[in-house]
């Protein structure tokens, strides 16, 4: 049965006695409205870990839309069943005063790290996200922490923050789940209707179509990015924030003459009124 916590304080001091006595801790930190996704980061954590805690909590700093943090789905419920059948053995499920008891008003300095894509369209965005993951590491403490490679930018900011803040924490990064379709697993699909669902498995198709392009057609990378963008934005309810070429260690755009072996893509699509991000390294 998963042992379900509630206050910060007791779980900090469940989890150190299980440190004391020799036991390794993984965690998987969510914002819930779980699903496969979520559920091969736990089994990882689960193989690696004696112990794995999950946390649920949907942090308000890190959305510089109110009408996007006010419709992101919550699901305790259901995710709380789905932890259990999955043997989680801890969840932490906060409330908002729980995790920010005063006021936290730190402002990190990522570098270019945070201000390329997601950090340009989301402004504040990672600065939230590492307030909220430092005070979640510090309350559960881990030896390991596992993020998904979809949010990728979030993955080499976390791990920043962790050199940063000088934290003995492990963060360790598992593939992107994807439906049959091949879109990427998120738990904004559940904000979607059947067509746009459907629709949205175009993404994919597209980031493995200029995946191949970079292969044969790399003087006109510009172009082939262009067009894809532009067939994108030709389906119903579609809009492309961008779709990005960058080296994947400094999250720079892609310079052929400069940098070898290291092309990433990156995308982000409204559809309607929901927000999809993914990626795909290119194979050189």
């Amino acid at each position: 049965m998963i042992k379900q916590f509630t206050s910060a304080n007791e779980l900090h001091f469940y989890i150190n006695d299980l440190k004391s006595s020799g036991k390794k801790v993984g965690f998987v930190p969510t914002m819930g409205a779980l699903h496969d996704g979520h559920m091969s980061l736990i089994s990882t954590a689960m193989i690696h870990n004696d112990v794995v805690v999950c946390s649920i909590f949907v942090n308000p700093k890190q959305f510089n839309n109110p009408d996007d943090l006010e419709k992101y789905p919550r699901t305790v419920d259901e995710d709380l069943k789905l932890l259990d059948q999955h043997n989680c053995q801890i969840v932490f499920v906060p409330t908002v005063n729980e995790i920010y008891p005063e006021e936290v008003n730190k402002v990190y300095d990522f570098g270019p790290l945070a201000t390329q894509m997601e950090g340009e369209h989301r402004p504040g965005h990672f600065n939230g996200m590492a307030i909220v993951v430092k005070r979640l590491f510090d309350i559960v403490s881990p030896n390991r922490a596992y993020f998904g490679e979809k949010d990728f930018q979030q993955l080499v900011i976390v791990r920043k923050l962790v050199e940063i803040e000088q934290m003995s924490v492990e963060v360790i990064g598992c593939p992107i789940s994807r439906e049959k379709s091949g879109l990427a697993m998120s738990s904004r699909n559940k904000l979607l209707s059947e067509r746009q669902k459907n629709d949205a498995s175009l993404i994919f198709k597209e980031l493995t179509e200029v995946s191949y392009q970079f292969t044969t057609n790399l003087e006109k990378m510009n172009e082939v990015l262009a067009a894809s963008i532009a067939r994108l934005n030709m389906i119903q309810d579609f809009e492309v924030e961008y779709l990005s070429l960058v080296d994947i260690n400094t999250l720079l755009a892609y310079k052929e003459e400069i940098i070898k072996g290291s092309p990433h893509l990156f995308i982000a699509v409204k559809v309607g009124k929901v927000r999809l991000i993914d990626n795909l390294p290119i194979i050189v």
